[in-house]
């Protein structure tokens, strides 16, 4: 009997992903709950089990292929049973017949021929930081309803001022896409007389540069796309501004080294990270706001009770950014410890979809690669986020006479509209005197 093995459903929210590996053969003997192929979606990367017993009879998938849940992937064949242990699987090598271009980082990347007769072009997507149908009376944005679309739909719809509940879905069961949303604003526009471009995002074509020598195009993978959409939005949504700091760490370095060397057999390593997580555990109470959301078209700041901390992760797909939760309520050896685990875990593509949720501050570390400073971009819609560069040893005058000291630059990236610029220099002047004298923190202020 031939059985058919179907993406199943690994998330709300999630329809489609794309195949990063195909870890099985045809005619191979498999077992239930053998992995099959190696699933990416927008969160996570989840090895996709067989549902049967049987022989591999055919496989409908190829890598680097976007399909969607309930799409079959496999054949399996359940009377060709065998008394012997099933294979080990392997990844499928890839064929001659379809080599890649340039093998890039994460190694997901897929040959796009590009035509010499046209020219290639890149769509970026300009939002307007104000609802496009702010002036234009319409019905209010509703706050919830039951309209079957994603999140990223949703947060279009709320970003142009657009009711969900109103705009008609073109997909299957009535599901909204972008476009849907975007040709309900623009028929809104249309009919209230307002200018319709602004409604459109812009398409910016590039220039033939095929005109001046060898070029080569290669798909983003499911993270770089992911990423391009995240920080797109958030560029967009979210009027930026930057306060920069230096922390004097000279005696916190001292202490992380001799807690390391004390702890070598326990296998936790306290990092700078680490330290930071447990300082903005008091520090994001101490100023709440850095810790909120906004919801502007109400013109409501929402103050969250919680703190999850987002950690950025560079990893050979990409950025990634998982969360660890309840940061206030961890001491600062499960902080090190988690931190640790997340690491390793978003690197071996074993974390769970919702282990990337619900992130209320974002810590991303340059330190270990290099760097002065930077200006890292809030994630949406968290309203703040800290970046760390290297530290280095500055002669610093104390007492009449330069010393060495070791200085930590830090910044933090803020939503103008939720702090301001002396909400932000008391922030992180806080922080900066928890780094450099912690017993502060114990302090009734």
């Amino acid at each position: 009997m031939i059985k058919e093995v179907k993406i199943p459903d690994i998330g709300e929210n999630i329809e489609k992903g794309d195949v990063i590996e195909i870890l099985v053969k045809e005619g191979q003997m498999v077992d239930i709950d053998t992995p099959l192929i190696e699933f990416e979606t927008d969160k996570a990367v989840v090895d996709i089990p067989s549902s049967s017993k049987g022989r591999i009879s055919k496989i409908l998938v190829n890598k680097g292929d976007t399909i969607k849940i309930g799409q079959v992937i496999v054949q399996i064949d359940s009377d060709a049973e065998s008394s012997g242990t099933p294979k080990k699987t392997e990844p499928v090598k890839q064929t001659k017949e379809a080599p890649m271009i340039a093998k890039p980082a994460s190694d997901m990347g897929k040959k796009l021929p590009i035509p010499t007769e046209t020219k290639p072009s890149i769509k970026k997507e300009v939002v307007s930081k104000e609802p496009i149908l702010k002036d234009i009376e319409t019905e209010p944005v509703s706050a919830g309803g039951a309209a079957p679309a994603s999140p990223t739909v949703r947060r279009l719809a709320r970003e142009l001022g657009a009711d969900i509940n109103k705009v008609s879905g073109s997909g299957p069961g009535g599901r909204i896409s972008d476009d849907d949303v975007k040709a309900f604003v623009k028929k809104i526009v249309l009919q209230k007389g307002a200018e319709p471009s602004a409604a459109v995002p812009h398409a910016l074509p590039l220039p033939d540069m095929s005109k001046w020598g060898e070029i080569r195009a290669e798909k983003f993978s499911r993270v770089r796309a992911l990423i391009s959409e995240s920080v797109s939005r958030s560029w967009s949504v979210v009027p930026h501004v930057t306060q920069f700091e230096k922390a004097d760490i000279t005696e916190l370095e001292d202490f992380r080294k001799n807690f390391n060397k004390k702890n070598e057999k326990s296998g936790t390593k306290l990092t700078v990270t680490a330290v930071l997580m447990k300082v903005l555990a008091q520090g994001l109470k101490e100023f709440p706001r850095f810790n909120a959301a906004l919801d502007p078209a109400n013109e409501i700041i929402i103050y969250r009770n919680y703190i999850h901390i987002g950690i950025a992760v560079d990893t050979e797909r990409g950025l990634l950014v998982p969360v660890v939760r309840d940061i206030d309520k961890k001491s600062i050896v499960e902080l090190a410890q988690a931190l640790d685990d997340i690491a390793k875990r978003a690197r071996d593509k074993s974390l769970k979809p919702d282990e990337f949720e619900g992130g209320t501050f974002t810590i991303s570390n340059q330190g270990g690669i290099g760097g002065v400073d930077f200006t890292p971009i809030v994630l949406w819609p968290q309203v703040a986020i800290l970046g760390v560069s290297r530290a280095s040893m500055q002669p610093v005058f104390i007492n009449g006479q330069f010393e060495p000291r070791l200085i930590l630059p830090l910044s933090l990236s803020y939503d103008h509209r939720a702090n301001d610029g002396a909400d932000a220099a008391r922030f992180m002047h806080w922080v900066v005197e928890a780094l450099e004298q912690p017993l502060m923190l114990y302090v009734d202020k």
